[in-house]
């Protein structure tokens, strides 16, 4: 019976985080909805788990700011305009030091990855698919951001870059806004490539500023993806 005990304390922090990746990875693709309510049950049934490990990656999704606890369930957050002002603030502190230290440090390999992220973002937008554009752009951010030894900074800026990615998402319907991303993927890449931590610190800037005015546009004047 002892052994049986201490097995599954071994085996359910493991559950745990299964149920975490799986339910981050739900909702860095944009899933669920802003209305839709994800229920303990329901999760652990789709994932033949206990309640246990679901609730605990579910309690921890709401630590990090990507769930809050409602009386049916959990859901996403509605984030209001300041809400917003306020994550794109920390991305203009946080994100150009860390392009600049994924300059000085990026391997053949991460920048490779980039190239097949940008490949990937350029494919989207020649398809006129705004959906997979915002995948290509969350490739394109997990390429760079794995040149970042500050392991900190790195999960710190992906935390707040996935909290606003409706956001992001709803700019990409715009064919033209699409290019410009495009282009400045290309300018970063390129700046990684020369191990040039000053433009990559600068490129990342003109990213963030444009991806900020880009959502102001958007909310004057929605656009349909």
């Amino acid at each position: 019976m002892q052994v049986r005990e201490e097995n599954t304390a071994i085996a359910q922090p493991s559950l745990s985080t299964a149920a975490y990746d799986y339910l981050l990875a739900r909702l860095r693709s944009g899933i669920p909805g802003a209305s839709e309510r994800l229920v303990e049950a329901d999760i652990a049934n789709h994932l033949g788990v206990s309640r246990v490990p679901v609730r605990q990656a579910l309690l921890q999704l709401v630590a990090e700011g990507y769930l809050v606890s409602t009386p049916r369930g959990y859901k996403v957050p509605t984030l209001t305009p300041q809400d917003v002002d306020d994550v794109f603030e920390l991305r203009l502190l946080l994100e150009p030091r860390a392009a600049a230290l994924a300059a000085r440090d990026v391997t053949p390999t991460q920048l490779h990855q980039v190239d097949l992220a940008t490949a990937e973002a350029q494919r989207a937008h020649e398809m006129n698919d705004a959906i997979g554009a915002f995948g290509a752009g969350r490739l394109f951010r997990d390429a760079w951001l794995a040149a970042v030894r500050n392991t900190r900074l790195a999960s710190g800026i992906a935390r707040y870059a996935d909290q606003v990615a409706l956001v992001r998402r709803m700019t990409l319907g715009d064919p033209q806004r699409r290019l410009a991303v495009i282009a400045g993927y290309r300018e970063l890449r390129d700046a990684f490539a020369r191990k040039d931590s000053v433009a990559a610190h600068d490129a990342m800037l003109r990213m963030v500023i444009a991806a900020q005015r880009d959502f102001a546009a958007t909310v004057r004047n929605p656009v349909q993806s």
